[in-house]
């Protein structure tokens, strides 16, 4: 059932984005490579579905009229980006990943944190960078995150965002998911990528 309550709310936050990109003809960049690119998001958990109060429920984090999270929720966004040269596109200064988590904390009000390599190692260059992306995965590398973890107890809600990597997580990801107990928050995954899509948890 609370995975129910996680669609409808990626539903909503999906509607949002997409009708205030067409009121002020904003957009995302489409077309950029594997480490990132077009953005989707998968939910983790859902809703009950004999919630029938239409009065903002303030234990859950979450206003039941319309799964959006209400005002007293407390939502965190946690990202992982890269700049750099991108398939097909050309160098970007900004990562796409950091474009939508910034989107999404301005819609929720989130509070945002971005995940960085503690040693920054990875290359500029896309076909440098898959290859290293690639020898990390075949390692199953944990790279360290520079400074400190959030405290993510007094959070409703995170959202998770990060480049799909030959399928999967960046590694480092795993050093965050490793390192941080979510068990007691509702996650809503997103990422961006070239056309392979979201992982599994």
């Amino acid at each position: 059932m609370i995975m129910k309550r996680i669609l409808f709310l990626v539903l909503a936050a999906v509607m949002v984005f997409a009708l205030a990109a067409c009121g002020n003809k904003s957009s995302v960049p489409q077309n950029t490579n594997e480490p990132e690119a077009a953005a989707t998001q998968s939910p983790t958990e859902s809703m009950p579905a004999n919630r029938q109060t239409s009065e903002p429920d303030t234990t859950s984090g979450t206003d039941p009229a319309t799964d959006a999270p209400s005002a007293e929720a407390k939502i965190l966004v946690v990202y992982f980006s890269r700049t750099g040269e991108q398939y097909s596109v050309g160098v970007i200064d900004k990562g796409n990943t950091a474009i939508v988590a910034e989107m999404i904390a301005e819609k929720t009000g989130a509070d945002i944190y971005e995940v960085l390599p503690e040693t920054d190692y990875y290359p500029y260059t896309y076909s440098a960078l898959t290859d290293v992306a690639k020898k990390e995965q075949s390692e199953n590398a944990r790279p360290a995150i520079k400074g400190e973890l959030p405290d993510v107890s007094g959070y409703d809600t995170i959202f998770i965002g990060a480049p799909v990597w030959w399928g999967d997580w960046p590694m480092i990801m795993y050093t965050f998911f490793e390192s941080v107990d979510l068990s007691g928050n509702k996650l809503v995954p997103f990422s961006t990528h070239e056309g392979s899509g979201l992982s599994g948890f």
